[in-house]
């Protein structure tokens, strides 16, 4: 008994149903940011992150970790990093807002789809990383995709391209920055709500303000942005720890999958014919990568001896 209760509880279960947890969320978040289709975008963002920083501060304080967050910015680099994370994850947040409720959850499925090849390419540029073969052939059978739609529509799915790149570069900057998830998120939104605040003040004072001025039914939902926000990155961040970087890979398709069918079934969007091919060359890059990351993960660890 006690031998399966151990396993039940491992750290590496624990960690897996975390990511799970964390990357379903993400995949549900169109049918929250629905719900406010007739709040502008812009209006949307700056109540996440003036509530995100509020329901982070209460988590700090409930955690004791308040301290934290003074020896951030007393070194600059760290700052300046934050800073620039602050901006990356601002408009990544925004332009998933924006594509959602105006009809693109497609898009928006593409662009995480996109995401993990985009964060590849950007190892390859910043840290000199070696991509492997099948790397190369993955991003570029992706590119193929993207560049049909170029072709056919005379525009690329900006969209998708803008949620990728944001989200790739978040993680790129969050990668060299020495902070916490928690206190990190605190210090990003920390930054954003000074401009966010103002805008909100100043729609207030013009009497252009949604909050406090419709239903309560839409004040109680820009409240939730805050934790529709931090509770997912919370999960992500306790399962990122626990589990090995293919695992997580490999979990993180559950939220474009999500979003993806959300935007067929139940938003009814249209795809055109070329719009399928895009994803279907996207999904054959995805899973010529993660099955090339799994059988060098494999060939990585090595076998115990008999004994």
């Amino acid at each position: 008994m006690a031998g399966d209760c151990s396993t039940r509880f491992s750290p590496e279960r624990s960690g897996f149903f975390a990511a799970i947890a964390a990357f379903s969320l993400w995949g549900i978040l169109p049918v929250f940011w629905k719900q406010l289709e007739d709040v502008p975008a812009f209006e949307i963002l700056c109540h996440r992150i003036i509530w995100s920083l509020v329901f982070v501060f209460v988590v700090l304080v409930l955690q004791k970790r308040l301290k934290e967050i003074p020896a951030i910015f007393r070194t600059p680099r760290v700052a300046i990093l934050l800073c620039l994370s602050g901006v990356s994850v601002g408009l990544n947040w925004l332009i998933y807002i924006w594509a959602v409720n105006i009809g693109r959850v497609l898009e928006v499925s593409l662009g995480y789809y996109i995401n993990p090849l985009v964060t590849i390419f950007f190892g390859f540029i910043f840290f000199r990383d070696r991509l492997r073969a099948i790397q190369w052939v993955a991003i570029g059978i992706a590119a193929v995709g993207l560049g049909l739609q170029l072709v056919h529509f005379g525009k690329l799915p900006l969209a998708a391209i803008g949620l990728a790149i944001s989200f790739a570069l978040y993680g790129l900057i969050r990668k060299v920055t020495p902070v916490g998830a928690v206190a990190g998120l605190f210090a990003e939104t920390l930054v954003l709500s000074v401009p966010a605040l103002a805008y909100l003040l100043f729609l207030a004072s013009a009497g252009e303000g949604a909050f406090l001025s419709g239903s309560v039914r839409r004040d109680l939902y820009l409240v939730a942005t805050g934790a529709v926000t931090s509770v997912p990155l919370f999960f992500f961040a306790y399962g990122a720890r626990r589990l090995r970087l293919v695992t997580v890979g490999i979990v993180q398709y559950i939220s474009p999958t999500i979003s993806f069918l959300l935007g067929v079934f139940l938003y009814k969007e249209p795809m055109a014919k070329i719009q399928m091919i895009t994803f279907a060359c996207v999904w054959t890059a995805l899973a010529l990568y993660t099955a090339e990351s799994i059988m060098v993960a494999r060939r990585s660890v090595k076998p115990k001896p008999f004994r």
